[in-house]
């Protein structure tokens, strides 16, 4: 054999190696990040849908409240858990972990905005039955913007905690993003870069300087619940992600939210980043939306501040 065929074979090796190597550290990263078990699933229930079995909590008797958590990596129901048990005191509670997040299955599919309007509707048709308010976080409000207009008959209230602006919203995916997807969606090295955005540190970081209005007391249980959520079902967790990162899931809600009958609630943080300006922007395309700005809170009132934010609840609901 010459030189050459012996340094393919060499390279052949290594590259086999080390593909094997960084296979193994993401299984462990994997595994290790659910140590903490902060997102029980014991007892609870599973909703049979088409796209993969998602999982969601029903608690108290009432009028319907379906609670829908934000699209951040890692995000689940968790972000709800200081306000639901009050909130079961008078309505039925339903908290939700939508397609490929938290303790939801998490097929390897393009996940857009149309994907989660029609698990929405499908959920409250097929498991709730009947007409429902919504509290909604960050980025899932474009979903449930986007469902009441398709079927208005389901919903009843909507609020909307620290909304995503409609300006981002209407941002499609470049050339440049389509690329960053098909890098992420590699198996093993796409999923080592996910593992590194998604770090314990990164995630840390993250809730100090985007999420906590104090950043000495950074929200921890969540912190550990989203790390735990963002890790949990392996490589697929990677998928909504590499979606959502790259716009798959953004549409545009002006029409929508425009012609929306519904009444519509904001609920703001008031140290939210650009929240004043997001406000503003959803009130200038329909003026009947009311907005309400909790002191001392930024992107989680309902964790920082869960006494007034049930307040706000109670006088919307």
């Amino acid at each position: 054999m010459n030189k050459h065929g012996k340094r393919l074979i060499t390279l052949a090796a290594l590259a086999t190696t080390t593909t094997a190597i960084i296979h193994i550290v993401n299984k462990v990263v994997a595994a290790s990040a659910g140590l903490k078990e902060m997102l029980d699933t014991n007892g609870k229930n599973y909703y049979h849908w088409r796209f993969g079995d998602i999982y969601y909590t029903r608690k108290g008797k009432g009028s319907p409240i379906l609670l829908i958590h934000d699209m951040l990596p890692g995000g689940s129901g968790y972000e709800w858990s200081r306000i639901e048990d009050d909130l079961a005191l008078e309505h039925t509670v339903y908290n939700i972990d939508l397609p490929g997040c938290g303790r939801s299955e998490k097929p390897g599919m393009t996940y857009t905005n149309y994907v989660y309007v029609q698990c929405i509707c499908d959920f409250i048709k097929n498991v709730i039955g009947e007409k429902t308010d919504v509290i909604v976080s960050g980025y899932s409000g474009s979903f449930v913007i986007m469902a009441c207009r398709n079927e208005e008959k389901l919903f009843n209230k909507i609020m909307m905690v620290n909304p995503v602006s409609p300006g981002v919203l209407k941002q499609m995916p470049t050339k440049k993003d389509k690329i960053f997807r098909k890098c992420l969606e590699v198996p093993v090295f796409g999923t080592l870069v996910y593992h590194m955005v998604v770090s314990r540190a990164a995630i840390n970081n993250e809730f100090i300087e985007n999420f906590a209005f104090d950043p000495f007391h950074p929200l921890r249980d969540l912190q550990d619940a989203y790390y735990e959520a963002a890790h949990k079902g392996g490589c697929y967790a990677k998928n909504v992600y590499a979606n959502k990162i790259s716009k798959y899931m953004n549409i545009d809600i002006t029409r929508a939210l425009k012609e929306i009958d519904n009444s519509l609630y904001i609920v703001e943080g008031e140290a939210e980043n650009n929240g004043e300006a997001t406000v503003e922007a959803y009130q200038n395309i329909n003026p009947s939306v009311e907005t309400v700005t909790l002191n001392e809170t930024k992107h989680f009132p309902q964790v920082e501040d869960p006494e007034h934010f049930l307040e706000q609840v109670g006088i919307f609901f």
